[in-house]
């Protein structure tokens, strides 16, 4: 019979080099249709992943700016992809980060977006993996933003689920959302997600729902999630929210790491 040390070598490889390895689970039901393993090094993958870039603040204030194919801002490492936000001066700001999107390369309607990351840590930050319309030029919010997973650093292992439309969102005070405690959120990897239907959508930590929006059928004003939708996935610092009790410096770099992206739609 063949030695089987080559295979044990390999495995301890993953477990020791590659610390996101192995981390898969079924989900019966669904089929994968998209997804990123973050299995290379470098560089996210250019067919899956483009950068929104600037520094003019994103409508919330914030201090960043999004670089773009830059690896102290985003990159794949030991099986995760990094993005990471620093303190340094680049181009009009003091702090420089990632902002990576799938339009044009990842848009759906309907089905499971999953998401398994270990959250950046400190006063300032503002992490977030969420969905915008696909729309061009995209109208916010008439067309529709659903955050699978907002938190900032001054409210540490609060995890907030919400969507943005017309007739809901936060400019208004309408805003539909709601939150749940994760308090190793910055320690260890949890699994993000949200479930979208005709009808509803829902938002997960670790299969746990906590969220569900659904849908009135009163128009698109308050429904426009009948159309694609894109990921995104970023590191703000500071802003009208993150920012609110100040920005602590010492914290950085701050990084959330990402060891899968995954789609799915319903049925096999």
């Amino acid at each position: 019979m063949p030695s089987r040390r080559p295979i044990v070598n390999f495995l301890l490889f993953a477990l020791v080099i590659c610390p996101c390895a192995g981390k898969s689970q079924d989900l019966p039901g669904w089929t994968l249709i998209w997804s990123d393993e973050f299995n290379y090094q470098g560089l996210p993958d250019p067919q899956k992943w483009s950068y929104d870039t600037g520094g003019q603040g994103w409508g919330n204030n914030e201090l960043e700016y999004y670089t773009a194919n830059r690896l102290q801002n985003a990159r794949v490492e030991q099986g995760c992809l990094i993005i990471e936000a620093r303190k340094e001066h680049w181009k009009n700001r003091e702090y420089s980060s990632a902002r990576l999107q799938t339009k044009g390369k990842g848009d759906w309607t309907y089905g499971r977006i999953e998401v398994r990351a270990k959250l950046s840590k400190g006063l300032g930050t503002w992490p977030a993996i969420w969905t915008l319309g696909s729309t061009t030029p995209m109208r916010w919010p008439d067309d529709g933003e659903v955050d699978i997973m907002e938190e900032v650093g001054f409210d540490p292992g609060v995890i907030h689920g919400s969507v943005h439309c017309k007739k809901y969102n936060h400019v208004i005070h309408t805003q539909k959302t709601a939150v749940t405690n994760v308090p190793d959120c910055s320690e260890a990897f949890h699994r993000y997600a949200m479930e979208w239907s005709p009808d509803s959508i829902t938002v997960f930590v670790d299969q746990n729902p906590y969220f569900r929006f659904a849908n009135e059928h009163s128009g698109h004003d308050a429904w426009p999630f009948d159309q694609p939708m894109h990921l995104l996935l970023n590191i703000a610092v500071g802003g009208n929210w993150g920012g609110q009790k100040g920005v602590d410096d010492a914290i950085f770099p701050a990084r959330m790491s990402i060891d899968y992206v995954r789609v799915y739609r319903r049925g096999s």
